[in-house]
């Protein structure tokens, strides 16, 4: 049986009280009261583990994400009780990096099509549709028919994801969810703020994507080489 993290607690403590803060309003203006702010730690409670642990405004854990593997072809998002969420999956054989996030567990995932579809970006302009920032990645959202085809509605990801400040917005420019930097605490734990128009769980598989197609995980080298370029 793996074992929690001896610190769990504590860490949940630690970094659900500044999410707390945020909400009253102490250390920023407050956010819509529709609006999920959530505390990512990227780390699993686990040992042995990559992955993340997320909290909710009142510092409860809210989403986890264990990877036993160094190598992540395909990656779990799980609610606090280890219930699979979404399946984050990268595509084989495309000639761009993309990857595809299903509902539910892997095993059922295969014969649905893609609630998302993310690409990365890659030639062309470095400036979005909304000219707000360097494009990192464009996101389809599936409807009836496949992400692939092109169903659904368009989504581009702006900004730094290895500096912590990112935005996903929509056609019209508007933003839907922001990775925001906690200063205080470094950049291994960071806020994600998510409109109810895309929603916590599906905001936080486009954070594990990102991470996958940026942060190099495993690999302080290309970890701080993306930092000063992504």
């Amino acid at each position: 049986m793996a074992k929690v993290h001896p610190n769990a607690a504590a860490v949940a403590a630690e970094l659900g009280t500044p999410t707390r803060r945020a909400a009253a309003g102490q250390d920023q203006e407050p956010e819509p009261p529709t609006t999920a702010v959530l505390t990512v730690w990227r780390k699993s409670l686990l040992f042995n583990c990559d992955g993340f642990t997320v909290y909710d405004a009142d510092g409860d854990l809210a989403f986890r994400v264990d990877c036993y593997a160094r190598r992540h072809a395909e990656v779990v998002l799980m609610d606090a009780a280890g219930a699979p969420l979404l399946t984050v999956r990268r595509k084989r054989l495309s000639l761009a990096e993309r990857w595809h996030v299903y509902h539910g567990d892997a095993a059922a995932s295969s014969s649905r099509p893609p609630v998302l579809s993310v690409r990365r970006h890659v030639g062309g302009g470095l400036r979005g549709a909304s000219g707000g920032g360097k494009t990192l990645a464009h996101v389809v959202a599936a409807s009836s028919s496949s992400a692939d085809a092109g169903g659904g509605e368009a989504f581009v990801v702006e900004g730094s994801y290895g500096r912590r400040a990112c935005a996903v917005r929509d056609a019209r420019g508007d933003v839907v969810a922001e990775v925001r930097r906690k200063e205080a605490v470094g950049d291994d734990v960071f806020r994600l703020v998510v409109s109810p128009r895309l929603g916590a769980p599906l905001a936080m598989g486009l954070v594990v994507v990102l991470d996958e197609m940026f942060a190099g995980r495993g690999s302080a080298r290309s970890w701080l080489r993306l930092r000063g370029s992504c």
